[in-house]
């Protein structure tokens, strides 16, 4: 994706996330955004990006290109498709300082690495903050 796209797209993400909150951040992954865009952007797809291969954004990268020439629905989509995978990254690089606090208090005699705080963390449901809940669902790790 070209850098400009990218930069205005990620401010567009942290307008979403700081009007909505982090509690309700939306959030999608990859898998989502790809059963979305191919729904949705199936024929711009075909029109457009027919050489593009899935991986290393090629198809993302064309659709951006050619977003002036996208149908609507394609237009759409492609913008909350990008918008809500950024905004699970974010949600991803910050549970750990969200989660802090809570980890400390309720997964002392955890060894970390390999998943195992986040594990404790999810058996621990009930006991752990709304904040740490809510950065652990929109990271899409629950």
């Amino acid at each position: 994706m070209k850098s400009g796209m990218r930069t205005i797209l990620a401010a567009l993400t942290l307008s979403v996330l700081a009007v909505s909150g982090a509690a309700n951040a939306q959030t999608m992954g990859y898998a989502d955004a790809i059963a979305m865009l191919s729904k949705q952007c199936g024929g711009d797809i075909s029109k457009y990006c027919s050489k593009a291969v899935l991986a290393n954004f090629e198809i993302t990268d064309c659709l951006v290109k050619n977003q002036s020439k996208l149908s609507g629905s394609c237009q759409g989509s492609l913008v909350t498709a990008v918008q809500n995978i950024q905004a699970r990254t974010a949600a991803q690089q910050a549970a750990g300082e969200v989660c802090k606090t809570d980890a400390a208090r309720l997964c002392k005699l955890t060894v970390p690495g390999q998943g195992h705080i986040l594990r404790c963390l999810l058996k621990a449901e009930p006991s752990v903050s709304a904040k740490c809940n809510a950065a652990i669902t929109n990271a899409g790790w629950r």
